[in-house]
């Protein structure tokens, strides 16, 4: 059924009969818990990072556990949006597995739906819900499905993916609004779940420290994203590399904090004979009006060798770029998490970066990375001339989705003690 606003599938998708509704069900085949889980998290209507992890993750736990997923469509009205233009475009080639139940969407505005949505938590009464945290435009709703929640003894955690988006923070009141709301927010969940130690320290920063410290917390990596690794990509980089120049590529959308104007600079520094031995890529929506990177392209004296596609490619595309890539160079000057770099361990490729945040923690165990010290262009440059020395090594990737599985596990059974 669709209703304005709101559209939720029938409460049938969830066959509660299954279980207890006070307990998790049990595999018949290994005796494992199987936690029904409901994610909430944006859809692919306003696509971005968090439309790809919030797949991603329920396509991982569904292997053990049950899995329904919960979608913000309209995240805010879309003239607001800075990706309006491509709003509702299919980019992207990640698909919902057939075993994921989708309960249904809800967009911004809610409409007369959200009291079917209500009814369906208290039907189908999850062991847990989960909530994708990086946007205050979702706090209304947020606040909403946790305080359903809590009349229904059911726990809800907050996985943190960053305190606020940087550029919705710059508009007037709306990071006060953030910051005060988000602490209500916690204060009305069982547990938190944090990809690094920075993260956990920059939200008791924000939020003060006890707040925090009021619910139990996990500290789990970001998991790998598989959907942009072309079968045999190192096969063709071994073979197309060789002789040839190094491939350099700044991925992602195009924002004040990227820094992708740094890698320009690293690039415009270098002799004529280093700068030939490279090609470079940029690929990336620009939000914000961030023009930097543009100008810099425009008036590099290589700017020959540098491909500008700024626009935010299909995943056809994207896989394509990581495939011809010897190294992903991501000069951000602060960050949680990245996408792109999950993109690139996955293929196996070198990673170039600042020291900053909880991108350190998110290489610490990947052997293809190289940290900068934050704004040094000169050590950048010469990180990007060391990499193209061994541009056809590639790397494994350490990084699995079994530690957010465990993450939940563990505050679920945290909730029940």
């Amino acid at each position: 059924m669709v209703v304005t606003g709101c559209s939720v599938m029938s409460r049938r998708r969830w066959p509660v009969s299954r279980h207890s509704a006070s307990m998790a069900g049990q595999s018949a085949d290994t005796g494992m818990v199987r936690n029904r889980i409901l994610l909430v998290g944006p859809g692919f209507r306003f696509l971005g990072g968090l439309s790809v992890y919030t797949c991603s993750l329920a396509n991982a736990l569904v292997e053990t556990h049950d899995v329904s997923v919960l979608l913000l469509d309209r995240l805010v009205p879309r003239r607001l949006y800075p990706g309006a233009a491509r709003v509702g475009q299919d980019l992207t080639s990640l698909r919902y597995d057939p075993r994921v139940r989708m309960v249904g969407n809800v967009d911004w505005y809610w409409g007369s739906g959200i009291a079917r949505l209500s009814a369906w938590i208290q039907d189908a009464k999850p062991d847990v819900i989960v909530l994708q945290w990086w946007t205050a435009a979702s706090l209304h709703t947020y606040l909403l499905i946790a305080r359903i929640a809590r009349g229904l003894n059911i726990p809800v955690f907050i996985e943190f993916h960053e305190a606020q988006d940087t550029g919705e923070a710059a508009v007037p009141g709306v990071a006060r609004y953030g910051r005060s709301f988000l602490r209500r927010l916690v204060r009305e969940c069982s547990g938190a779940i944090f990809h690094n130690e920075h993260d956990r320290e920059s939200i008791a920063d924000l939020l003060g420290p006890e707040v925090v410290r009021q619910i139990p917390s996990r500290v789990a990596p970001h998991g790998p994203y598989n959907h942009m690794t072309a079968l045999g990509s190192t096969i063709e980089n071994r073979h197309r590399s060789g002789g040839g120049p190094a491939r350099v590529l700044f991925f992602g959308l195009i924002r004040p904090y990227k820094g992708a104007e740094d890698l320009i600079a690293a690039i415009d520094g270098m002799t004529p004979e280093q700068a030939n031995g490279l090609v470079v890529d940029v690929v990336g929506e620009t939000w914000e009006n961030w023009t930097a990177p543009a100008e810099a392209i425009a008036a590099s004296p290589y700017r020959d060798r540098i491909h500008f596609e700024n626009r935010y490619v299909s995943d056809s595309e994207a896989t394509g770029f990581f495939a011809r890539a010897d190294m992903l160079v991501l000069p951000y000057r602060r960050g949680s998490a990245s996408g792109p770099l999950q993109a690139a361990m996955s293929n196996g490729i070198a990673v170039i970066l600042y020291d900053v945040g909880g991108l350190s923690e998110a290489v610490r165990d990947y052997p293809g990375a190289t940290l900068v010290a934050p704004g040094d262009i000169p050590g950048l440059r010469q990180a990007i001339l060391e990499v193209a020395t061994r541009r056809d090594s590639r790397y494994p990737n350490p990084h699995t989705w079994a530690p957010l599985a465990g993450a939940i596990d563990a505050l679920v059974a945290k909730s029940r003690e």
